[in-house]
C-alpha cells in the first residue's frame, strides 16, 4: 500500500528584515526584501505580490468538448491558446469571478461548477495563487469582451486540447495543469 508523504510543517527559515515597495500598478506590486536566508547569511529577495487570483475555467459539454481562447500576449510577445481565464479580485468570491470570465471570453453560462484545482504560478518570486474550475451545463450567449482583450474562441473535444498541451502548442501554466488534470480525472 502506498503512503502519502505529507509536506513538514516547520516554521520559516527566512528571518525577514525588511520590505521596500519598488513598484504598484492596479494589478501587482514589487517589494524588494532584505531577509536573513536559511543558512544565517543576509540576502536580498524579490517579491510580486498580486491583487487577484488568477482563475481559469475549462467549459466542458455533454459530449466532452471545450474551449479554447486566443490572443496576443504582451510580456511574452507571442500568441497564446489558453482555457477562459482571467483576474478575480481577492474581496470576491471565486466562483463569482470564474463565472463572469467564462462569460465575457466566450459568451458562455454554466448551472454545474466544479473546483479542480489549486496551484502557485511561479511560486519562488510571486504569491499568485491559481484556481482553476470546471463548468458544465452550458448555455451559449453573447461574449462580453474587455477593451484589452481582442480573442479568438476555438470549440473542440477535450481530448485534442490534451494533445495540443502535449505537443507544446499550449504553454500557459495554469491551461496545462488544468487540462491535464481533468483529463485523468475522466
Amino acid at each position: 500500500m502506498k503512503t502519502k508523504n505529507k509536506l513538514p510543517t516547520t516554521p520559516n527559515p527566512w528571518k525577514p528584515q525588511s520590505s521596500k515597495l519598488i513598484y504598484e500598478n492596479p494589478w501587482l506590486s514589487l517589494h524588494e526584501d532584505e531577509v536573513i536566508n536559511p543558512g544565517g547569511g543576509l540576502s536580498h529577495y524579490g517579491k510580486i505580490r498580486f491583487k487577484n487570483l488568477a482563475i481559469g475555467i475549462i467549459p466542458l459539454d455533454e459530449n466532452n468538448n471545450t474551449w479554447l481562447v486566443g490572443q496576443y500576449r504582451y510580456v511574452p510577445d507571442g500568441y497564446s491558446w489558453e482555457i477562459p481565464m482571467g483576474g478575480g479580485p481577492l474581496t470576491i468570491d471565486p466562483l463569482e469571478s470564474a463565472k463572469r470570465e467564462l462569460r465575457e471570453e466566450t459568451g458562455l453560462s454554466a448551472n454545474n461548477w466544479q473546483a479542480l484545482m489549486q496551484l502557485h504560478t511561479s511560486n519562488s518570486v510571486t504569491d499568485e495563487r491559481g484556481l482553476i474550475y470546471v463548468a458544465r451545463e452550458l448555455t451559449q450567449g453573447k461574449t462580453e469582451f474587455e477593451e484589452t482583450e481582442d480573442l479568438l474562441i476555438q470549440k473542440m473535444p477535450l481530448a485534442e486540447a490534451v494533445e495540443r498541451v502535449l505537443s507544446g502548442e499550449i504553454t500557459d501554466a495554469i491551461s496545462v495543469a488544468g487540462l491535464l488534470r481533468l483529463q485523468y480525472l475522466i
